[in-house]
């Protein structure tokens, strides 16, 4: 018997880009996108996994990779507003299939380079940065994704989340200066608060109405009550609302209690070269490694969703959409919640979805919520 190769697909056994874009299907008819629309965008999906699209699913993954717990290449998210249909969004490693980082940075920025030709849109943010976040010898856990805002009409909203610690983790925070000053938005470093690390800086690329350059910042062993001073918005959050988007997402009962696994995320977004105050703030609280399995987390979500005025009942059919199984068989689903607020537009309320291509992550047995100080 010869060995099949990786790129050979098998009949019954399902490929990456069916797997996942089967997925994807299913939750643009969540968010009221076409039938039309969800083909061209599943296609889009498809094209930009490259190779790795016809990988069979009981081969392993193509490379480890740091956008999902199984490593999958693919993440998706639903964001929430009071009033409105969710928007889904769809994360995606367009050089996972690669020899090396490098090489997977590279076949990323030709990734989104074809993006910009085919939906006609300016790449000189990231083409300004590559020599700084897209260095020859990389290092670090990534090297370029790729997340699409599925609008109606079949032409996506781009976004390019690089590695602040592409050259050294202990060079992150120069990093994320000297891009951020590159872009212009000279004072905008200062007015960070402070963090442990720095592990993405994302670009709004193509048709924004006011594009982003986000900063995200690690927090190691965050508390309720720490989570409610990092706003730098101005007009943003009052902390009492942080707060209370912390406890319940993290399942903690009060304020003594602070999270002891992975860490939080903040982001702070800018879009005004002229001062250096963020115009944007979001909270991330990475669920699943503070509950027992998706049930509780999906509790936790519909509660917070409530708590804001916005129907949960998307969510719920979005869980349906990814896969079959209970949430109470499993964690890791709902990667994590996220309370965004940006200047002149309501809050929102994402949770980030995860494709388990390769695997669930077992009930229990998890870090458990946070703990008392």
């Amino acid at each position: 018997m010869t060995a099949r190769t990786a790129g050979a697909e098998v009949p019954g056994i399902p490929t990456l880009g069916a797997f996942t874009g089967g997925q994807l299907r299913g939750l643009c008819e969540v968010a009221g996108l076409s039938d039309a629309d969800a083909e061209v965008y599943v296609q889009v999906l498809t094209e930009y996994l490259g190779p790795v699209a016809a990988r069979p699913l009981d081969l392993p993954p193509p490379n480890p990779t740091f956008l999902s717990d199984d490593h999958t290449p693919v993440e998706f998210s639903l964001s929430f507003r009071a009033g409105t249909a969710p928007s889904l969004r769809v994360l995606v490693e367009p050089g996972c299939g690669a020899d090396s980082l490098a090489e997977n940075g590279r076949a990323g920025l030709e990734a989104i380079r074809a993006m910009a030709r085919r939906w006609d849109f300016a790449t000189d943010p990231l083409e300004e940065l590559r020599d700084l976040l897209l260095p020859a010898s990389p290092r670090g856990p990534l090297a370029l994704w790729c997340a699409l805002e599925l609008r109606p009409g079949g032409v996506p909203q781009v976004k390019a989340y690089l590695n602040p610690a592409a050259r050294g983790a202990d060079r992150a925070g120069r990093t994320v200066r000297e891009a951020l000053e590159r872009l212009g938005h000279r004072r905008a470093f200062g007015s960070l608060p402070e963090a442990d690390g720095y592990p993405f800086l994302a670009l709004d690329l193509g048709d924004w109405e006011e594009p982003r350059v986000k900063v995200y910042l690690r927090h190691d062993n965050l508390s309720a009550a720490e989570a409610g001073t990092l706003s730098r918005m101005e007009g943003g959050p009052a902390p009492a609302t942080v707060e209370e988007f912390f406890r319940a997402a993290a399942g903690a009962g009060d304020e003594g209690v602070w999270l002891t696994g992975r860490p939080g995320l903040s982001c702070h977004s800018f879009t005004d070269t002229a001062t250096g105050s963020p115009s944007g703030f979001t909270l991330h609280i990475p669920v699943r490694d503070y509950a027992e399995h998706d049930g509780e987390v999906l509790e936790r979500a519909v509660t917070v969703l409530r708590g804001h005025g916005m129907d949960p009942s998307a969510l719920t059919r979005s869980l349906a959409a990814v896969t079959h199984r209970r949430p109470e068989d499993g964690v890791g689903l709902i990667a994590y919640l996220a309370l965004a607020h940006q200047r002149n537009l309501p809050p929102r309320v994402t949770a980030y979805l995860s494709a388990e291509a390769y695997a669930v992550g077992p009930p229990a047995g998890r870090l458990l919520a946070a703990q008392g100080r």
